[in-house]
């Protein structure tokens, strides 16, 4: 699988700051959400054409992002109150297809023009050079102070959004297509409407494109001290079958935490923007699956017919436990996805593959329909993305897994697994239910950890058959009464 390199997202997306004066075209044509989904539906009839990269686009690196800057006195709406200032990044490298930009008012479309005058840079500079009809890559919304974004669209259908410590992490996309398959495929949006709705949000249209699909999104945007929470709604249009869809996909990095000591070659204690999938079933039961950094690509299937809704989350907040004074992993934000019209039949995946490094996400989450889509059908969906610091979006009166740990077992060949679970009231004296695929149970053991208020601590020692990988089913119960998350692990990974 080929993801966008996260570091160079998160370079391009500090490197531009960009629009109060803009250069507008002169049409104003009318402009409906009606009129965008049958503007995808017709394209989807269409052979597919890719936007071509802009040629200045490839000089563009990671130097020249950060030595040109976008005129602050140019924020599109920054004469304005509120935290829905606009700013534009210029094409890159690793953004060097050109967006279309339109600005709507009063239910009417005004084409925004690209103007390189509204990037300064030193002379020489290859943004500088792009010449006057380059185009955007996407935008950003700034905060009221103007120092710092919320929200930004850049690169294929990737979008990202800072939680309530103002700190980006995840990224969230429009699709997935065939992303555990093999050979993944980047829908990208082409164009952008957007349109101010008070001092705290911002209505964005956007039209997708690509090999296997298209599809017409309306997202509403707010900002509050919780963090930022999108509406999203969408009608997709496939060109052609579809093995894979996912849809409500996120993004993420997870390197080591401090059960996988081993690949710790850094010398912070731990390193990810993400540490649990969570997921919450029809049923009204919650799972946790903490991430792993597997030695081979490996897909986690989870049947949830109209889920509830899940996530990728970033549990621990620590300071200590990552001692990164730089990017600051504890702040990073958890995403939740919450459907607001039934799913029907499907599954929640999880794709996983192996890194060495912080700069390549290499975590995917995303709900797949169990029919596979087929072309000339419509498929609509509405959701609801919560980027916030919750630890817990769905298991507020249930234990929540708070550390896993992994070491060697009492016996020869055995593996010892640790997990901590949070929030257990103390007066409860839960059954330890475990299931094991690929490993019989040597022994368990669980007891509240002294001085630790409602943490409650549960050890297993494991053998595994063979080298396999073995998957872990744990659950703190009393008779049918659950008192923790449902918990899925998978050993030796």
């Amino acid at each position: 699988m080929t993801m966008i390199d996260r570091r160079a997202m998160l370079a391009a997306s500090s490197a531009a700051l960009l629009l109060t004066r803009p250069a507008f075209g002169q049409s104003r044509a009318a402009f409906s959400w009606s009129a965008l989904v049958q503007r995808a539906e017709r394209l989807s009839r269409a052979a597919f054409a890719e936007t071509p990269p802009h040629p200045g686009a490839a000089a563009v690196d990671y130097d020249a992002l950060h030595a040109a800057r976008f005129r602050e006195d140019r924020t599109l709406w920054g004469n304005l109150p509120g935290d829905t200032g606009i700013r534009f990044f210029p094409l890159s490298a690793n953004a060097a297809q050109p967006v279309s930009i339109a600005l709507l008012e009063g239910g009417r479309e005004r084409p925004f023009a690209y103007d390189p005058t509204l990037f300064e840079a030193p002379a020489g500079n290859a943004v500088a050079r792009l010449g006057p009809d380059a185009g955007f890559a996407g935008f950003r919304i700034m905060n009221a102070a103007r120092d710092a974004d919320w929200l930004s669209f850049l690169g294929a259908s990737y979008f990202r959004a800072a939680g309530a410590q103002k700190q980006f992490g995840l990224s969230a996309r429009a699709v997935a297509i065939n992303t555990s398959l093999g050979k993944e495929e980047f829908p990208r949006f082409t164009h952008f409407w957007l349109e101010r709705t008070g001092e705290h949000g911002v209505r964005v249209y956007a039209l997708l494109d690509g090999a296997s699909v298209t599809g017409a999104f309306r997202f509403d945007n707010s900002l509050s001290p919780q963090g930022v929470t999108q509406e999203v709604t969408a009608a997709l249009f496939p060109r052609r079958a579809i093995r894979e869809l996912g849809l409500m996909p996120m993004t993420s990095m997870f390197w080591y935490d401090q059960a996988h000591r081993d690949k710790a070659t850094d010398w912070r204690p731990e390193i990810h923007d993400s540490d649990m999938l969570a997921f919450a079933g029809s049923d009204g039961t919650v799972h946790a699956r903490p991430l792993v950094n597997p030695s081979a690509p490996r897909v986690d299937v989870f049947a949830e017919p109209s889920a509830r809704g899940f996530g990728l989350l970033q549990r621990d907040r620590d300071f200590d436990h990552y001692q990164d004074d730089g990017v600051f992993y504890d702040r990073r934000p958890s995403l939740w996805a919450t459907p607001t019209q039934p799913l029907g039949a499907g599954e929640v995946r999880l794709y996983t593959f192996p890194t060495d490094s912080e700069y390549t996400d290499n975590v995917a989450a995303y709900w797949t329909p169990s029919a596979a889509p087929a072309p000339g059908t419509r498929i609509d969906a509405a959701y609801r993305l919560v980027w916030d610091s919750a630890r817990s979006p769905a298991a507020s009166s249930l234990a929540i897994v708070d550390n896993v740990w992994r070491g060697r077992g009492e016996q020869l060949g055995a593996d010892k697994l640790v997990v901590d679970f949070a929030g257990l009231p103390g007066t409860e004296k839960p059954e330890i239910w475990v299931d094991l695929k690929g490993a019989t149970l040597e022994k368990k053991a669980g007891y509240p950890v002294l001085g630790k208020a409602g943490l409650f601590r549960v050890v297993l020692d494991l053998r595994r058959q063979g080298n396999a990988s073995s998957d872990i089913r744990l659950q703190l119960r009393s008779g049918n009464r659950a008192f923790s998350e449902y918990v899925h692990y998978p050993l030796g990974a």
